[in-house]
């Protein structure tokens, strides 16, 4: 399915009038829109293909109705994303699950949507059909040789099917772990893994990134072996200038400062992007934004700041993917939601005045600092947002077009009622 651009054009001729009376209002608190905007227009935040699917909880999952059957489906939802947005410009396939049949096609699909191909994942955290070896006590850190040897045949082949289709990164998160006291040895395990990660790490191109990603806990409940940032910045370093730290902003214990692990990741050149999420109490995997907006403001701000004290492309030279599991939501209407709350957070930062905040941290004035970061968080930028979305032909209101094109109602009455997307 395709959302028409004479519906967009007429669902934002609709609503023109309120739309510049309210962007009228945000220009005159700031000289700073037009910048603003165009680096908004260039921003893109990829769309995982698992997550098109509604997700499941450690007991069950309530499939929903007109989920995506297979990749080629999953292409199209996240170009309707697009469309409605203009900020989903592309895919990251999780493999086994999203293994094309054909890769000329399935780029030249993507290619109609105006979508490229994010990370490629690997999943060494479930046992596949027909795997000779279990990864129950591990994979890459696994005591066995030949349980590690098949996950890094794995991940080889991932970064195959990745490069086959154009992409420029493998992300590698790992559930190797131990759930008791004594299950492991500690340095046994972080050797095997790093062994197993450079086998990994010579078999990308030359113009490939590793991201290696971390987790407080789960599925192992008593360490993780990439356990934290720390221990993913050590692999990193170990393996190579091409390797570097993943942020998932739910793989943290409770009230971790996230934004000043980004600031120190960003310092060292280390940091590779983020999967946004948000979280309550552990990782809850819920809509970006839907619980601590304000943090999610602050790590913006540590972005930008740290993006700019590099000359980094805000746009290019890091990954941005949402992470989330839609149990309730319908998915679609979930990263419609998660993209919106990236964006505003983004254009909150832009707006923090840097020389004015630089100027009360020298002085010390903690007062006037917060006041800084606060009247930026407070300004109301869903005008801006609005602007590049409109700008660049997608809808004004993403959320309000497809309720009211009845998108999931015709997805339901193509794909059926009954089908489960793959993925969680």
């Amino acid at each position: 399915m395709r959302i028409a651009a004479n519906h967009i054009a007429q669902h934002n001729e609709s609503l023109q009038a309120k739309h510049q009376a309210r962007l009228h209002a945000v220009l005159q608190e700031t000289d700073q829109a037009e910048a603003i905007i165009q680096k908004l227009m260039a921003f893109n935040v990829a769309i995982p293909s698992w997550a098109l699917g509604t997700g499941g909880t450690r007991f069950g999952r309530f499939a929903g109705a007109g989920e995506p059957r297979n990749l080629e489906e999953k292409i199209e939802d996240v170009g309707l994303l697009h469309a409605l947005n203009n900020s989903s410009g592309s895919i990251s396939l999780h493999i086994p699950w999203d293994i094309p049949k054909d890769y000329a096609a399935i780029r030249e699909l993507a290619g109609s949507f105006g979508l490229s191909f994010d990370a490629v994942n690997s999943n060494t955290f479930q046992d596949q059909p027909g795997q000779p070896l279990s990864y129950k006590f591990g994979s890459l850190q696994h005591v066995n040789k030949a349980v590690r040897e098949q996950a890094i045949a794995h991940n080889i082949d991932v970064i195959q099917h990745g490069d086959a289709l154009g992409s420029k990164a493998l992300t590698v998160w790992l559930a190797d772990g131990s759930s008791f006291p004594g299950q492991l040895n500690f340095r046994n395990a972080f050797e095997n893994t790093l062994e197993s990660l450079e086998v990994i790490y010579k078999a990308l191109p030359s113009d490939w990134k590793m991201f290696v990603e971390y987790k407080a806990f789960e599925p192992n409940f008593y360490s993780m072996t990439v356990g934290d940032w720390g221990q993913s910045l050590l692999y990193a370093n170990k393996l190579g200038p091409q390797a570097y730290t993943l942020v998932d902003l739910g793989h943290h214990l409770l009230n971790a400062n996230i934004e000043q692990i980004v600031s120190l990741l960003l310092m060292e050149g280390k940091l590779a992007g983020f999967h946004f999420n948000d979280s309550k109490y552990g990782d809850d995997d819920l809509t970006v934004g839907s619980i601590n907006p304000y943090q999610l403001f602050l790590i913006f701000k540590e972005l930008v700041e740290g993006m700019d004290a590099r000359g980094m492309n805000h746009a290019t030279d890091l990954g941005w993917m949402i992470d989330a599991s839609h149990n309730l939501k319908d998915p679609l209407e979930d990263l419609l939601q998660s993209v919106e709350a990236i964006m505003l957070a983004y254009a909150q930062a832009l707006l923090v005045d840097a020389a004015a905040l630089k100027a009360a941290q020298l002085n010390n004035d903690v007062t006037q600092a917060q006041e800084i970061l606060q009247q930026a968080y407070r300004t109301d930028v869903r005008p801006l947002v609005a602007e590049a979305r409109l700008r660049a032909g997608a809808a004004l209101q993403p959320l309000q077009l497809y309720r009211n094109a009845g998108v999931r109602k015709a997805l339901v009455d193509e794909r059926g009622s009954n089908t489960v997307a793959t993925g969680l």
